[in-house]
């Protein structure tokens, strides 16, 4: 009888062992997957790439692969004729770039007559540089705390630029979304701008700090020097994209990624150049992740 005894506790004890080795080998393998899985993000070109040679850049952004394009909000009565444009060369709005001064009453209004073109175009994001020259922040966020549920009516998320003075780095952004406290009003992370408007800062760092709050990217690249304009083809200056992607996905961000190149002040480049670097840096994060 006590044999047997001895042999129940044994074996509860190997099943015991045996579960949480399992269990062990379950969650390492949960975790591997996750790191495994393929990005997933909406890859986006922003149509001001191309600067004076818009007028072909539909074009060229569907040649290099892309599906998705981020551009100005467009007037409500052009709606269905951007809507046949982009239907030609196989693209959908990622992003639309809103616009409005905060300082005007009427932003409101303004921003309402935007997103309702977004709820039109069935465009989920809206990029933003908010600036207040003429009111607080405090007004500056009272207007866009009401601007976000305008948004969230029409089941859009409002990205606020990595731009001063409302999101000039990742703790000025913090201050930001903490007093506006709106869930469709969230950040707008510029890899490059970081450094243009910030000394002793990089892209990595400050990412990490405000990643929960982030709902749209821009990847552009810099030289890292201090309002030096010189944003050239990704993988040509010190941001580190690999990095800022890697982040993304630890952290599971979902939103569009939009690909920006603004090129370097003193050097005028031809039409050629200018789609050789958008190409180029498409090429360059493709080698990086896998997007739609």
């Amino acid at each position: 009888m006590r044999n047997s005894t001895q042999c129940v506790v044994v074996s509860a004890v190997v099943l015991m062992l045996l579960v949480a080795v399992c269990g062990m080998i379950t969650v390492e393998a949960a975790d591997t997957s996750s790191e495994e899985r393929p990005q997933i993000n909406i890859l986006a070109c922003r149509i001001a790439n191309y600067y004076k040679f818009q007028d072909d850049a539909m074009a060229h952004i569907a040649s290099a692969g892309f599906k998705y394009v981020f551009m100005n909000i467009i007037p409500p009565d052009q709606v269905e004729a951007t809507k046949k444009q982009l239907a030609e060369h196989g693209l959908s709005v990622a992003v639309f770039r809103g616009d409005t001064e905060l300082s005007r009453e009427s932003c409101v209004d303004e921003l309402a007559e935007q997103l309702q073109t977004c709820k039109k175009m069935g465009v989920k994001f809206m990029f933003l540089s908010p600036k207040h020259k003429k009111v607080s922040k405090q007004v500056a966020y009272q207007r866009l705390r009401r601007i976000g549920d305008i948004a969230k009516k029409y089941g859009v998320t409002i990205g606020l630029e990595t731009h001063p003075d409302l999101g000039t780095n990742a703790d000025v952004h913090l201050e930001t979304m903490k007093a506006i406290d709106h869930p469709n009003i969230r950040v707008n992370f510029d890899t490059a701008n970081i450094t243009y408007y910030n000394k002793n800062a990089d892209a990595v760092t400050e990412l990490k700090k405000i990643i929960k709050y982030v709902g749209t990217v821009e990847v552009k690249d810099h030289n890292g020097q201090y309002e030096t304009w010189h944003f050239p083809a990704l993988g040509k200056g010190i941001v580190d994209i690999p990095e800022v992607l890697r982040i993304l996905k630890k952290h599971g961000y979902t939103g569009p990624i939009t690909l920006e190149v603004e090129g370097v002040k003193g050097i005028e480049r031809n039409e050629s150049e200018v789609k050789k670097d958008v190409a180029d840096s498409a090429a360059y994060i493709r080698s990086l992740g896998t997007f739609k």
